[in-house]
């Protein structure tokens, strides 16, 4: 005989604080004491935003970093830094998401700008 779930209004307000912080359902099933699919169950029934799949997520993650990108391609989303001699064949651009602001993505933006403030500290010692 299966166990009924009962979602109380607590229930149901840590299901929807835990989602919110973007636990995966199997970790808010395990917070509550209920299986994944309730989570999901209850979170559907609920209207929650739903989230792409982890896996799928995982996917595409690793087509963008092993895609190489022409110019034509790059966006205001895609990361400029150029990789390679432009002169050879298999130069490209990185491709990957841009932070807000720079032409970069984060590994980029760690090389190409410096803190001025650091760099003074670092010329002073």
């Amino acid at each position: 005989m299966e166990k009924k779930i009962v979602w109380t209004k607590e229930r149901i307000a840590e299901l929807q604080c835990l989602w919110s912080e973007g636990l995966t359902t199997g970790e808010i099933g395990k917070r509550l004491l209920v299986s994944k699919n309730a989570v999901v169950g209850k979170a559907h029934r609920l209207g929650l935003t739903s989230r792409p799949s982890p896996i799928k997520r995982r996917k595409a993650e690793k087509k963008e970093e092993t895609r190489i990108r022409s110019v034509i391609e790059l966006s205001a989303l895609t990361c400029r830094w150029p990789i390679g001699d432009p002169r050879d064949v298999g130069f490209h651009f990185c491709g990957k998401r841009v932070l807000t602001g720079k032409p970069y993505c984060a590994e980029h933006v760690a090389i190409a700008y410096v803190n001025a403030s650091k760099s003074r500290k670092d010329d002073a010692a």
